[in-house]
């Protein structure tokens, strides 16, 4: 029978009866409630976490290990799950296993005050009696800390944003100055995507609290954020300047360096760091990272080898290897890879690092079987972690053929700043745009920049915080933006892609996402060019699919998301190409490889500038190149990776069913 009256049978009143009877100590009743949730409800995230306390205090160790390898499945960056994992692994004697879980548990969310004082006891039993002290720390500033706030944090890391922004606020509304609180909110503000508050808040928060080493930390990261890498460096430099024996200054100082071009300085400074920390593998990988995209590939292949000899877990430095695309795996690391990704105490991010590093690996062995089954179980970890849908990526691609008309351009022609600077390349990821870029970097009067998201910025602002209530704002307040309005974020986007630039009169903007926003695009740089570069659909979209990006291209991560995309995005350009005729060029990335010089040749005249031999010969133009196809557009074109796909043909059903006509029919 059950505890709950019929008439209060929700997912929600069940989880609060059965929260109810835990805190009375009926587990049992407790248990018995959620389990029935989760025979409906397998996935809620609560009813495991509930499931697995009422099974560890019932003495259930067997059972809390199922219900929390169904949450981390689940929830993968849930802190309370890990939390619990501890209390369980304590409570079973495993005292190495506890500390590593509530260590997770607190990097997930640091505001757990349990986790921290768990670790400091078992440090302190252990005889580690400075990282002891550490987690006390820890353990007593969140003690000292408001509850309200310890609240917003606990919200804040469960990725309840509503809830954590409304509180906040209405704490700041009684203490203004409360320097934590304006560091949440402006944590809150940056998941939103609204840097500009978040900038304003930690801005201020630096004025009230000069020596808030957090709040400057935080503050750097908001202004590389908002492409001010010039700001955010000197931030670094002053830290730097405070303590230059520091690791983490130098580290963040490195970091800053790498944005702002200068590599020799950031490499100059992770060596600095692994004098002082010769075995950190974090350092190392990203020492191996810089050296990556400044060309020095043997030295980046060194690196990553050292971090993962040191530390066989991490799992960025093997991606990092298998990331290079040149690079192929000995046996032994092969088996090593495999066997830790094999572990049930894989944090969940190593595993999906390893599980792309594994595809790769038995790919280039030509076991396309193995290959693909890592590909999948690390786009199917890596799909848990995102929040895309492709409705909604839909429901945007028509709005922006429903409100970027003809009369709209009609009505706002020649508003925009007149700038004929840049070259925006879009389309898709894994189409070639870094091929054009690097063929066109090669040209004397063309600076080769990166994937600049300032665009996409432009577009973030315009649509607002009204994103669920007013899904179409953008595109739509294009037609109500004055003529100066537009002049002057033709303006910002000059000015704020100026650092990336060494002098050239043009320079290319390769973010691919771009395609979305070619409208905004057009009216804030009239004069701009765009060039699509375009791809088979199914090389493109497998290609995208088996790649673990950095950050964004969501989509990626499902052979149906990414048919999908790639539909909507043929489906687009279409559209760009009946309401701006002329004003695009279609590249295909095929065409590119059969006849490089003819392509070239044609780009230059459609940017109106004279043909240059080094552009067919790109391959010896040296600079920093910061996707993942670095190494390979270091070396002349070779025509065997254009039908890769076919290898992996038996398991793309799915991605063929979604592309749909386009599978067919995606040129111009």
């Amino acid at each position: 029978m059950s505890i709950v009256p019929d008439d209060a049978q929700t997912p929600q009143s069940r989880l609060k009866a059965a929260q109810s009877e835990m805190y009375q100590g009926r587990f049992d009743q407790a248990r018995a409630l959620v389990d029935e949730l989760l025979a409906t409800e397998p996935d809620n995230v609560e009813a495991l976490y509930i499931s697995a306390v009422c099974a560890r205090y019932l003495k259930d160790f067997p059972g809390a290990h199922a219900r929390l390898e169904q949450l981390k499945s689940t929830a993968p960056d849930f802190g309370r799950g890990f939390q619990e994992e501890g209390h369980l692994f304590k409570a079973e004697g495993q005292a190495e296993a506890a500390l590593e879980a509530y260590r997770r548990a607190c990097q997930f969310n640091p505001a757990l005050q349990a986790s921290w004082t768990a670790q400091a006891e078992l440090l302190q039993a252990e005889g580690r009696e400075a990282e002891a002290r550490q987690a006390h720390a820890q353990a007593d500033r969140i003690a000292t800390l408001p509850r309200e706030l310890v609240a917003v944090t606990n919200f804040l890391y469960e990725n309840k944003l509503l809830k954590a922004e409304k509180l906040c606020r209405a704490f700041l509304q009684k203490h203004p100055r409360h320097v934590e609180g304006m560091r949440l909110l402006a944590e809150i503000g940056k998941r939103f995507g609204v840097m500009e508050d978040a900038e304003f808040l930690l801005e201020s928060a630096t004025e009230f609290e000069p020596d808030n080493i957090q709040v400057r930390l935080d503050y750097i990261d908001v202004l590389r954020k908002r492409q001010k890498f010039e700001a955010a460096r000197e931030e670094a430099e002053a830290l730097y300047n405070r303590d230059p024996e520091s690791p983490v200054f130098q580290s963040r100082l490195a970091v800053e360096r790498m944005q702002t071009g200068d590599f020799e300085g950031a490499i100059a400074l992770f060596d600095r760091v692994l004098e002082t920390l010769p075995e950190d593998p974090v350092t190392l990988t990203s020492r191996g990272h810089a050296l990556k995209t400044y060309g020095r590939q043997d030295e980046a292949v060194s690196a990553y080898r050292t971090a993962a000899r040191i530390k066989p877990d991490h799992g960025d430095a093997w991606y990092g290897l298998a990331n290079l695309k040149t690079y192929t795996f000995t046996d032994d690391e092969l088996a090593t890879m495999a066997a830790r990704e094999g572990e049930p105490g894989l944090s969940f991010q190593d595993r999906i690092y390893l599980c792309f590093a594994l595809g790769k690996a038995y790919e280039d062995r030509k076991a396309f079987k193995d290959a693909f089954a890592y590909y999948e179980r690390g786009n199917e970890l890596k799909r848990v972690q995102t929040r895309y849908t492709a409705d909604q990526m839909e429901q945007e691609f028509a709005a922006q053929k429903e409100f970027c008309t003809p009369d709209l351009f009609k009505a706002q022609a020649g508003k925009g700043h007149s700038a004929p600077d840049p070259i925006f390349i879009v389309g898709l990821p894994r189409a070639g745009s870094t091929l054009i870029e690097q063929i066109l970097a090669s040209h004397s009067q063309i600076d080769g920049t990166l994937e600049l998201p300032n665009i996409l910025s432009l577009s973030h602002r315009l649509r607002g915080r009204k994103q669920i209530s007013d899904r179409t704002r953008y595109p739509r307040i294009l037609h109500e933006l004055s003529g100066e309005q537009l002049r002057e974020l033709g303006e910002q986007y000059i000015e704020g892609t100026r650092i990336h630039r060494k002098g050239a009169p043009f320079f290319t903007d390769k973010m691919p996402n771009n395609f979305r926003h070619i409208a905004l695009i057009k009216l804030i740089l009239p004069n701009a060019r765009i060039i699509d570069a375009r791809r088979h659909p199914m090389a493109c979209c497998f290609s995208g699919f088996k790649q673990l990006f950095a950050e964004g291209q969501e989509f990626t991560y499902g052979l149906e998301e990414v048919g999908r995309y790639y539909r909507g995005y043929v489906d687009l350009m279409r559209h760009w190409h009946e309401v701006l005729p002329g004003d695009i060029l279609h590249v295909q990335y095929e065409d590119v490889v059969d006849d490089l010089e003819a392509q070239v040749r044609r780009i230059l005249d459609y940017l109106g500038l004279p043909f240059e031999q080094a552009c067919v010969e790109f391959h010896k133009t040296e600079r920093e190149v910061r996707t993942a196809s670095s190494e390979q557009v270091r070396q002349p074109i070779f025509k065997t990776g254009k039908e890769q796909w076919r290898h992996f043909e038996p398991w793309l059903d799915p991605l063929k069913d979604a592309l749909g006509p386009a599978l067919i029919d995606y040129r111009d």
